[in-house]
């Protein structure tokens, strides 16, 4: 009789990986995809979420030699890919002072055109939401990440959130209008 084969921990994975084995790397890649990829979206990564958890895992692959488990490797990898969504919005700031810079410098070039502009408002409406979202209560953030920003519908959240039906529809109606009134406010703040 064989004994059940037991799955391998994280630890083990990391340990094998340290040692060479990049399958093992691998392995820890294909577990962790998800929490990732979920990670860089909800921190504003949007469609450049894909390369922030690719490079996540680059920089994980070579950092990991410097890994010594005072966190979960979960813990310690989601970190890495928070830096890289803040990297992202890093560039994301410049390159949109970029832009502008070269308009006005330049009126007559192309980067003068609809959608340097366009780009740019895109960019500070986008920043207004999420600081509006993050100065939500916290159950008031969970319901309006789960429907819009993780598109989820009304049953997928009442089963992430655990809540009765009810209070998913209520405190999304009522978060929307919270969030509604914040960009507003902000809105009238900024011109």
């Amino acid at each position: 009789m064989t004994e059940p084969e037991v799955p391998l921990d994280d630890d083990e994975f990391v340990t094998r990986a340290q040692g060479g084995d990049l399958e093992a790397y691998e392995l820890l890649v294909a577990r962790h995809t998800a929490s990732a990829y979920r990670t860089a979206v909800l921190l504003g990564a949007g469609p450049d979420a894909e390369d922030v958890v690719q490079e996540a895992f680059v920089k994980g692959y070579r950092k990991l030699a410097r890994y010594r488990g005072e966190a979960s490797f979960r813990s310690w990898l989601l970190a890495i890919v928070a830096n890289e969504t803040r990297n992202l919005h890093r560039s994301r700031t410049r390159r949109d002072g970029l832009l502008l810079r070269a308009a006005a410098a330049d009126p007559d070039s192309e980067v003068t055109g609809d959608s340097a502009v366009s780009a740019v408002l895109a960019a500070e409406r986008r920043a207004m939401l999420v600081e509006a979202l993050r100065r939500l209560p916290a159950k008031d953030r969970e319901v309006i990440v789960c429907r819009f920003f993780l598109d989820l519908n009304e049953e997928e959240t009442v089963t992430t959130l655990g809540w009765p039906r009810g209070t998913v529809k209520s405190r999304t109606s009522r978060a929307l209008a919270k969030l509604r009134a914040m960009l507003d406010l902000q809105e009238v703040r900024h011109g």
